[in-house]
């Protein structure tokens, strides 16, 4: 069931996404609307799409966030491999969606502090002529501590 709801959701992510859905919604609104005084303008024709707007929005409302998560997960995975991947980089982030609040907080405020110690490096090394010439690849292993 999983596997179909996937498959499915995948499905009508990239189909409803394309134009031709669009130009397909854009004419059954202009055709609802076309039909507004053959129906006097009735509640019943209000209702029509009023009902179908909502119920198809309800709809999507799912399939998005299936798809939305999905997608989620695979970067997720994909960024994990990197940071495994790179030498020298902290393999503690693997696992930051599984932080809480205060220790996402907490490891913000060390970055943040990081950054600025390193772009006051920079400006040092900048106003004394000194390594500001530095290669990124050399800037990045100064700051990871390599």
């Amino acid at each position: 069931m999983n596997d179909f709801f996937r498959r499915f959701a995948h499905a009508c992510a990239i189909g409803v996404g394309s134009s031709r859905v669009f130009l397909l919604a854009i004419g059954v609104i202009i055709a609802w609307a076309l039909t507004g005084p053959l129906f006097h303008f009735s509640d019943t024709w209000q209702l029509v799409v009023n009902t179908g707007t909502s119920v198809i929005t309800f709809l999507m409302v799912f399939l998005i966030q299936n798809t939305q998560n999905r997608d989620a997960r695979a970067m997720q995975l994909k960024l994990d491999e990197l940071l495994r991947a790179v030498h020298g980089a902290r393999t503690r982030l693997v696992d930051l969606e599984d932080l809480s609040d205060e220790e996402l907080a907490h490891l913000q405020l060390e970055f943040q502090t990081l950054r600025e110690r390193l772009q006051q490096r920079t400006e040092r090394a900048r106003s004394t002529g000194g390594a500001a010439d530095q290669t990124p690849k050399r800037r990045l292993e100064d700051h990871m501590g390599v």
